[in-house]
């Protein structure tokens, strides 16, 4: 689904928005970090200072409607070099297994302030990609 420049300015770029919606479809925007795996991309719930992650707003926006946005974008003052790519999909809530293990791993070796976060036991997202829209240029 990805070609093969969608794929690499997914790779290299560091932070996207996910966009949720609720049941009465109030939207939430937050940056995230994340890898992409194959047609997946994924992020997990990590640390957060005085809150429980597994009680976070865009957890309970998936539970009760899956369907998500995320836009990653390259902003430079010279707009011929500006670039974005958003992706909608389904998402999925993973507490254990194989794919949240190997989530865990990926988002490791790409985000080192991971390395030191107590992650194991926390949720990972996986987005299921069913559309992709890029503009501009994404590759340098």
């Amino acid at each position: 689904m990805l070609t093969d420049d969608q794929r690499r300015f997914l790779e290299t770029e560091r932070v996207a928005r996910l966009a949720t919606a609720d049941s009465d479809g109030q939207p939430h925007v937050v940056p995230i970090c994340y890898a992409l795996i194959d047609d997946v991309v994924y992020f997990t719930i990590d640390q957060k200072p005085k809150r429980s992650g597994v009680h976070l707003k865009r957890l309970a926006n998936i539970r009760s409607n899956p369907k998500v946005g995320l836009v990653v974008d390259r902003y430079d003052e010279d707009w011929t070099k500006l670039g974005w790519l958003m992706v909608q999909g389904k998402a999925a809530i993973i507490s254990d297994g194989s794919r949240h293990q190997q989530a865990q791993v990926r988002l490791r070796q790409r985000y080192r302030q991971l390395l030191t976060m107590q992650i194991e036991t926390l949720p990972v997202v996986a987005i299921a990609i069913n559309h992709v829209m890029s503009w501009g240029r994404l590759v340098e």
